[in-house]
C-alpha cells in the first residue's frame, strides 16, 4: 500500500504545486476559471497558499504518516469547497476538482492503510 501511496501522493504533490505557481502567478486560464465562479482577486495568495501546502504536506507524509493523512483531508475538502464553489455559480465544469478531490480521498486511504 506505500508504494501506490507514495505514487498517488507525489502525482498530486505536482499537480497541487504546479496549480500553485500558476495561481500565484495568476495564469490567465485560472484566472478566469476562478473569477468565473466569483472567487476574488484578493484570495489567489491564499488558495495557492493551500495548494503549496496539501503539496507539502503529501510529500512530508512518505515519511510521516499522520502528516500525510493530514494533507490529504486537507485537499479533499479544498477540492470539495471548489465543487460547491463550481455549482453555487451555476457552473457545471467540476470534473477537474472532483477528480482531484477522488484522488485525494483515495491517498488518504492509502496513507492510513499503509501506517
Amino acid at each position: 500500500m506505500f508504494i501506490a501511496y507514495a505514487v498517488l501522493g507525489v502525482l498530486l504533490a505536482l499537480a497541487l504545486g504546479a496549480s500553485a505557481v500558476l495561481t500565484f502567478a495568476r495564469n490567465e486560464a485560472i484566472a478566469a476559471s476562478m473569477g468565473k465562479v466569483g472567487v476574488p482577486d484578493s484570495w489567489f495568495p491564499w488558495l495557492a497558499s493551500l495548494k503549496a501546502a496539501g503539496a507539502l504536506g503529501l510529500l512530508v507524509g512518505l515519511g510521516v504518516p499522520v502528516i500525510g493523512a493530514a494533507a490529504a483531508v486537507g485537499v479533499v475538502l479544498y477540492f470539495i469547497g471548489a465543487v460547491v464553489t463550481h455549482v453555487r455559480a451555476k457552473d457545471y465544469e467540476i470534473a477537474p476538482p472532483a477528480v482531484l478531490a477522488l484522488l485525494a480521498a483515495a491517498a488518504f486511504v492509502l496513507r492510513v492503510l499503509s501506517a
